[in-house]
């Protein structure tokens, strides 16, 4: 079976807290977006393996990716599940807050409940994918979720943005021409928690999208942004063009914006 997985941005994320555990807690609106994915082939075979296609190759273990991992979380739940032979073509970019590899996780979780036959709830999958990543558990779902915790405690959240264009670009990197990469672990170095918003999230969604400029925030812009100048730029030209709305999605390095 192949899929053709989403990515996501966040409208507004807030860093509040740093956690005992290390990690911190936040809130953020997950919006999915189809207009970046990967295709994801999963069959049954006679033992595990995984081809990955990406261009200018692939700088991990592939039997480390979280496709692969995934596979090995419900294998050591579900015994009878059965090897499998794994195709990813990458389209998402790296590095750029759009959740491509945490997509994938889900979107294979998925596809072994049913090769398998597991018969585990959209619920129960989004458990298993919270354990893979903070944001893997919105794509099992794939619509607006508002995220809290570490991102994956997921309510539905009713939010209309049928009567906007959706645009994402990676800005460029002015010395090499090539997409500007921004690791979780460079993001998160620089953020400061704050829990004391003059305007909750939840409440700033509930204005329309044209009053969003300026007060829905998301925090890692003042750390990452002053080390990429091609993202506030790239942010600058969205708003120059029309958008109603434009942010850094994630821990960067994409530019979303929406426009009538």
């Amino acid at each position: 079976m192949t899929f053709r997985t989403c990515t996501k941005v966040n409208i507004g994320l807030n860093v509040l807290r740093r956690r005992p555990d290390g990690y911190h807690d936040l809130e953020t609106l997950f919006v999915p977006y189809w207009g970046l994915g990967d295709e994801l082939t999963v069959e049954p075979a006679s033992r595990l393996s995984i081809d990955i296609e990406r261009e200018g190759g692939v700088d991990w273990d592939p039997m480390e990716d979280l496709t692969v991992r995934a596979w090995r979380l419900l294998k050591a739940d579900f015994p009878q599940l059965p090897p499998v032979a794994i195709r990813l073509v990458k389209g998402a970019p790296v590095g750029a807050g759009l959740g491509g590899g945490s997509a994938d996780a889900a979107f294979m979780l998925r596809a072994l409940n049913d090769l398998g036959s597991l018969g585990l709830s959209d619920a129960a999958l989004a458990a298993y994918a919270a354990k893979l990543g903070s944001d893997c558990a919105f794509f099992i779902y794939c619509r607006p979720m508002f995220g809290s915790g570490r991102g994956e405690v997921l309510e539905p959240f009713d939010i209309d943005l049928s009567g906007y264009e959706l645009r994402v670009e990676l800005p460029l990197d002015a010395a090499t021409g090539r997409p500007v990469s921004v690791s979780t672990k460079e993001a998160y170095s620089g953020i400061v928690p704050r829990d004391n918003r003059a305007l909750p999230l939840r409440e700033a969604l509930q204005l329309p999208p044209a009053q969003w400029r300026g007060t829905i925030l998301n925090d890692f812009e003042a750390t990452v942004c002053p080390r990429h100048p091609e993202i506030p730029a790239l942010i600058g030209r969205f708003y120059a063009d029309g958008a109603i709305y434009a942010a850094m999605s994630g821990s960067g390095s994409a530019v979303f914006g929406l426009f009538k």
